[in-house]
């Protein structure tokens, strides 16, 4: 019997060869200069930070050539799937403006583009294809290692201080005899199937990674599995061949950790004689701890999750500028001279990526974020607010919803000048920031006058609310205010009273202070004759007498 009689005994029902996929997936029709990438996940997790650098680099790269930037679902790994993972992912993309050119989500039934299906778990047949090739032309075979039997294997090989895998004499099934491979099989037998590897590991060659330059690396000589026999599902390595060459990317973005998989990579590639894409193996995202530098940790750092930015309410685009500062050394000051342009329009270059691991900054997102937010229109803080506490604090989405113009109010306080106040690093410290101006939080809120004698609080709260006149200007306001504070024994002059403190019970700024915490409990706000303009007349007046009766 033939190699020919067992790709057919193995694989019956494939009739396509691997031309027939050719022809329907042809080459796509973009400039030459266009570049076609993708994110790939296996839906065996939520998305962390590292994948987010990834997509967004993809993203970028596609967008700046004007190719295509599409998503696959790697499913192959059914075993380790987690619920809900695909979808996250969806959301993600869509919140973070990232979506897709071509896609396909099953829960929703939705797909696009040509070149699917987009999950791997629906390309069995596709796989399988080119599996039955490399049988037919010898370069693929059953295996029959149980794992017990690989078990042995391993142990022997790292008491022997040898490489670990199935390579040489320990790929004992290579030149198994067809006729005893089918007969195996047909007594039921379980098996995988293997690349017949052509690799000498004694022998190198020359790969170039865009980011980290030319490398030399040993050829592979690992017969790997290529195929599992109790799903016929292929493994990540294969699927990974088949689906870069049919969609025709052209660039691989992907983690350093990945390096070690690139001779099995270029041994596949070179076994079909298809051409490589591109890879881009992007630096470990590394993060501060005390005095030492680490690689950020799932387990140990929340921030790693990317749940983390939207719980906390980190505008979107803070993120991505924070990502593109690590992703490559020149953004900030692409961004500098390019104010408004969107980070898809930056001339990316991987070689500009920080070769030693790229250090996350939590301080300079909070300084971006920060930034961002005080640019914002009051009705962008609004909607910002809105959106966040409709998912994470309902509570204060309903009072939001309910004082839509107060609220934007607020939030416009010393927003629309040079230089706008910086208060907000996140929407969720808004409400942190301002849960003094809304009655349904700040009645019954405990006020605390510090050191201040509360009988000469009762003075001057009394006294304020009698020259308290909701129409003055604020330069009317302040002059009411400094005469009320000399007629009452305070300096109505800071520097004054700093140079000669002894004539005076305090000064002009004991006298406000005191008036703040009575309307807001703080003594730090933003500026209090706006706070009391949107608080109007018959707030003010309820809180002081409040605290006067107290």
């Amino acid at each position: 019997m033939s190699r020919e009689d067992l790709a057919e005994f193995l694989f019956p029902n494939i009739t396509k060869t691997i031309e027939d996929y050719e022809k329907l997936y042809p080459v796509r029709n973009l400039d030459e200069n266009a570049k076609v990438t993708r994110y790939a996940p296996s839906p065996t997790g939520f998305m962390h930070i590292g994948n987010f650098l990834a997509a967004t680099i993809d993203y970028v790269i596609a967008k700046n050539s004007g190719g295509i930037f599409y998503l696959r679902n790697e499913d192959t790994d059914t075993s380790r799937e987690v619920d809900g993972a695909v979808e996250y992912i969806r959301h993600i993309l869509k919140h973070y403006q990232m979506e897709p050119d071509e896609y396909e989500y099953r829960d929703i039934h939705e797909t696009k583009g040509a070149y699917g299906p987009y999950i791997q778990s629906e390309r069995k047949e596709i796989y399988q294809t080119f599996i039955k090739h490399l049988v037919r032309e010898g370069k693929a075979y059953p295996c029959f290692l149980t794992q017990e039997e690989m078990d042995v294997i391993r142990e022997g090989q790292a008491k022997d201080k040898r490489r670990i895998g199935i390579y040489g004499r320990y790929a004992k099934y290579r030149d198994l005899p067809v006729e005893e491979a089918i007969e195996r099989i047909k007594k039921g037998e379980a098996y995988t199937i293997r690349l017949k590897s052509s690799g000498d590991f004694n022998r190198k060659f020359k790969f170039n990674d865009l980011a980290f330059g030319e490398m030399e690396l040993p050829e592979n000589d690992l017969d790997i599995p290529i195929m599992k026999s109790k799903d016929g599902l292929p493994t990540y390595h294969f699927a990974h061949l088949v689906d870069d060459y049919l969609m025709h990317t052209t660039h691989v973005v992907r983690g350093q950790e990945w390096v070690s998989s690139i001779p099995i990579h270029y041994e596949l590639f070179k076994t079909f004689g298809f051409p490589m894409p591109k890879y881009i193996h992007i630096p470990l995202i590394l993060k501060k701890d005390g005095d030492s530098v680490r690689k950020i940790s799932k387990r140990l750092d929340p921030e790693a999750r990317m749940s983390y930015y939207e719980e906390k309410g980190y505008p979107a685009y803070a993120l991505i500028e924070a990502i593109m500062t690590i992703a490559n050394s020149n953004y900030e000051a692409w961004r500098e001279g390019h104010p408004t342009s969107s980070f898809t329009e930056f001339p990316f270059s991987p070689k500009k990526m920080s070769a030693s691991g790229a250090l996350f900054d939590l301080d300079k997102l909070d300084n971006l974020s920060k930034n961002y937010i005080s640019r914002l229109t009051k009705e962008e803080v609004y909607k910002g607010a809105l959106d966040w506490s409709q998912k994470y604090d309902p509570e204060f989405h309903e009072i939001l919803s309910k004082y839509k113009e107060y609220s934007m109010a607020i939030y416009n306080i010393e927003r629309e000048q040079k230089k706008p106040r910086k208060d907000y690093t996140y929407y969720s410290e808004i409400k942190e920031k301002t849960w003094y101006m809304y009655d349904e939080y700040f009645l019954g809120s405990k006020v605390d006058f510090l050191e201040y004698d509360l009988e000469e609080v009762k003075k001057i709260l009394k006294n304020y609310q009698n020259i308290y006149n909701e129409n003055d200007t604020q330069e009317e306001w302040f002059t009411k205010i400094k005469e009320m504070s000399e007629a009452l024994g305070y300096a109505a002059n800071v520097k004054a009273y700093k140079e000669n403190p002894e004539p005076y019970k305090g000064s002009i700024v004991d006298v406000t202070n005191i008036i703040r915490i009575a309307l807001t409990t703080l003594t730090i706000t933003p500026d209090l004759y706006s706070i009391m303009k949107i608080l109007g007349k018959e707030k003010v007046l309820a809180r002081l007498n409040n605290q006067i009766a107290k």
